[in-house]
């Protein structure tokens, strides 16, 4: 399997996480999206929406969209839930993920970090949604280790990818202190580091 992903976007993480977290090889191809290199023809004969990430499996079908891309990776491990119930949590969690946090969050860092943008040119709405956005996870999580169940899921994995990077969009996770640890212990889970400066 090759993995086309960027390795600063959430999204392309997600897909590396999983597949690192489950012992999936595959070969991973750096594709800076600043870069336009998700622009080029060869690169939209792979996606033609030109995003990132997306994967060619061994037999040459491509496959996009990180969450996507996570379920086929997930399936039949314990990253799915068993249960009919929290299966389908985790689906909603899932699509909250995209459609409500991610434009929020992840826009915002992309705007301060890799645009270089001042407070003051960001649209102001981000930053409060991001506000209602942790604040709704915080609560969630207070008397929970994980967001579905008592386990670590795809959810959890979704959802990380863009709350560890949540100091560099200028939300200081001191605030919302069960999000704080929640990350901690699914990066624990995970293997991974803490991103540098947190």
């Amino acid at each position: 399997m090759t993995v086309w992903g960027d390795s600063r976007s959430g999204n392309c993480l997600k897909v590396k996480f999983v597949a690192d977290f489950l012992g999936i090889p595959y070969r991973w191809v750096e594709t800076s999206v600043l870069k336009a290199e998700t622009r080029t023809s060869d690169f939209l004969a792979i996606n033609p929406a030109g995003q990132v990430p997306v994967v060619v499996l061994p037999d040459g079908q491509p496959l996009a969209q990180s969450n996507a891309i996570m379920l086929f990776l997930a399936e039949g491990s314990d990253l799915i839930p068993g249960d009919r119930v929290d299966r389908a949590l985790m689906f909603q969690w899932l699509f909250w993920e995209q459609y409500s946090h991610e434009p929020v969050i992840a826009v915002r860092r992309f705007q301060k970090v890799f645009l270089g943008k001042p407070d003051a040119d960001i649209d102001p709405l981000l930053l409060s949604r991001g506000e209602r956005v942790l604040g709704l996870m915080d609560a969630h999580l207070a008397g929970r280790s994980y967001f579905v169940g008592d386990r670590l899921s795809l959810a959890d994995v979704a959802l990380v990818a863009y709350t560890r990077f949540a100091g560099e969009a200028g939300f200081d996770l001191v605030r919302w202190p069960h999000v704080a640890g929640w990350v901690g212990r699914v990066e624990a889970a995970l293997g991974l580091m803490p991103p540098e400066g947190r």
